[in-house]
């Protein structure tokens, strides 16, 4: 009798902590949306909008006190990291390989020695930036608390990629400096998504942060300087974004979904693979 109730007291509160968990990830994702929406309206923009994610992923990270390896604050496994700086390279290096044949890049007026250095800052600070934001809120505490509530790896890297699709949502559409065309945002959004698995996958693939951390920051390099940000044009010169733009153009959404595939059906071929050895 005392061990059924033991084993009765231990489910429950196990259960108990998979529910809070889940909550916390519900409460903490619209803390995050909720709070960058108020400040965008409010006029503000940039590093501004993302530092309260750093607060909430202190907060909440504190509040469940989750292994650092749980969150993602891990250099883990190296090859990870190659394929991390390849994909950013490879679409944006495919898009504006396709400008520039199609005669649609105007670089009369680019100055190359400045834009190698931002392209070069830019990658640097968001990589830093990012694993105390944006990675390590959506792909550290966020994915955390989902695997600690009992989800499956595919159920998180969706939940995490769509949540991040919709933190973006306020910048693109009521944001002064980075609003788009009406017709742009829902590929930006549904980009967001296929960008953020990808993500997702090279963040478990790895088991850290960082190597999502690396890929965010070459891939906003090489967007926003080359190819612009809302409807200012970048060093490219290209005036209309909506075919080419690597984040709200549809062929740069194209070319994202195409790398998610091939990326998960690797990934899918890893974990199926653990499962077989897993019961041998």
């Amino acid at each position: 009798l005392i061990f059924d109730l033991t084993v009765h007291t231990d489910s429950y509160l196990l259960s108990l902590m998979m529910k809070t968990s889940f909550i916390a990830a519900i409460v903490s994702t619209a803390l995050a949306i909720g709070t960058t929406g108020f400040m965008v309206a409010s006029g503000l923009s940039g590093l501004n909008t993302v530092l309260p994610l750093f607060v909430l992923l202190l907060v909440f990270w504190g509040l469940y006190r989750y292994p650092r390896r749980a969150v993602g604050f891990t250099f883990g496994k190296a090859k990870p990291y190659a394929i991390a700086v390849l994909y950013p390279v490879l679409i944006i290096g495919t898009l504006a390989g396709l400008a520039f044949a199609n005669g649609l890049v105007d670089i009369s007026k680019t100055q190359w020695p400045e834009v190698l250095q931002e392209l070069a800052v830019i990658a640097a600070f968001t990589f830093v930036i990012a694993i105390v934001t944006e990675e390590g809120f959506f792909r550290g505490w966020l994915w955390a608390a989902l695997k600690d509530a009992g989800l499956s790896k595919t159920k998180i890297i969706i939940f995490t990629s769509i949540a991040f699709s919709l933190w973006h949502a306020p910048e693109v559409t009521i944001s002064s400096e980075f609003a788009l065309p009406t017709a742009q945002i829902p590929v930006l959004l549904i980009n967001a998504v296929v960008i953020g698995a990808i993500w997702g996958i090279l963040r478990d693939l790895s088991g850290s942060v960082i190597v999502s951390s690396l890929s965010h920051g070459v891939w906003n390099a090489g967007a926003y300087v080359l190819f612009g940000d809302g409807l200012k044009a970048g060093a490219l010169g290209i005036k209309n974004t909506s075919i080419l733009s690597p984040e709200h153009g549809l062929l740069g959404l194209g070319l994202n979904l195409l790398v998610l595939i091939l990326l998960w059906q690797h990934w899918s071929a890893i974990e199926h693979k653990a499962k077989i050895m897993a019961y041998r």
